[in-house]
């Protein structure tokens, strides 16, 4: 379903984690696609987002909190019902890697426990009771999930924490599940799993790293956000239970 649609018809777009880096570039190629983008993330809607709607289609909520959480399903469920209660694609792009006091990568021997249960909820569990929870809207539409993963869940990475790389390589894999479980009722699963993309959330030190890249260079935003859009798009229709990866040549 891509390209523009009039105001009645226009696909539907859930993404978490909207307000930076690949989500704020993904909501911007949705929009100009004319998709309806309902955004989820901590922070409360930036007036330095440019896109429609951006206010009346922006629902705070700390994916963290289960109950905050199962909350913000109701509220999406609700604005879905002037679109015929059909959600058109799932992105599940939030994702938290904590660091230690002095901006230090935490390991599997230093990382606290709570630590790993934040990371977990927030990685993978709620990927998955978002898609459980909008299921019969996805399925009303034919619709596409997308989890974005991460270079960190297949090899170990210098600056990525291990709950982080771990919480990520169990989404890889809970994206081939959900695409067994879900693809039945006409809904696609998929994975993307950026390497070193270029944004204000880069840690120091991933300059050097570029002369392990094969091509040479950083990945940008909208290079990811390209492949969410194929991968929402009719474009892919047959193509369910892939973790593509965006990293130019990176785990090669």
């Amino acid at each position: 379903m891509s390209g523009k649609k009039s105001s009645g018809t226009r696909p539907t777009l859930v993404l978490t984690g909207a307000s930076r880096g690949i989500g704020h570039a993904t909501v911007k190629r949705f929009s100009a696609e004319g998709w309806r983008v309902i955004s989820c993330s901590r922070q409360a809607f930036s007036d330095k987002c440019p896109w429609p709607r951006g206010p009346e289609d922006h629902i705070q909520v700390d994916l963290s909190d289960p109950e905050n959480l199962g909350f913000a399903v109701q509220e999406i469920r609700k604005r879905l019902e002037e679109h015929g209660s059909q959600l058109n694609a799932l992105v599940n792009n939030a994702g938290i890697s904590p660091k230690g006091p002095d901006g230090e990568r935490l390991n599997s021997l230093n990382t606290a426990m709570h630590e790993w249960r934040t990371v977990f909820q927030v990685n993978f569990f709620a990927p998955i009771l978002l898609g459980r929870g909008l299921f019969e809207e996805l399925k009303a539409a034919k619709g596409s999930v997308v989890n974005v993963t991460s270079i960190a869940g297949m090899r170990v990475h210098p600056f990525a924490g291990t709950a982080y790389a771990t919480s990520k390589a169990a989404l890889a894999s809970l994206t081939r599940e959900m695409a067994a479980d879900f693809g039945p009722h006409g809904i696609r699963v998929n994975a993307i799993a950026p390497g070193e993309i270029d944004t204000s959330i880069l840690s120091p030190g991933t300059e050097k790293m570029i002369d392990d890249i094969p091509l040479r260079r950083l990945g940008l935003p909208e290079e990811v956000a390209d492949t969410i859009f194929y991968l929402c798009s009719s474009k892919s229709s047959y193509v369910t239970g892939s973790e593509i990866h965006i990293n130019g040549g990176q785990h090669v």
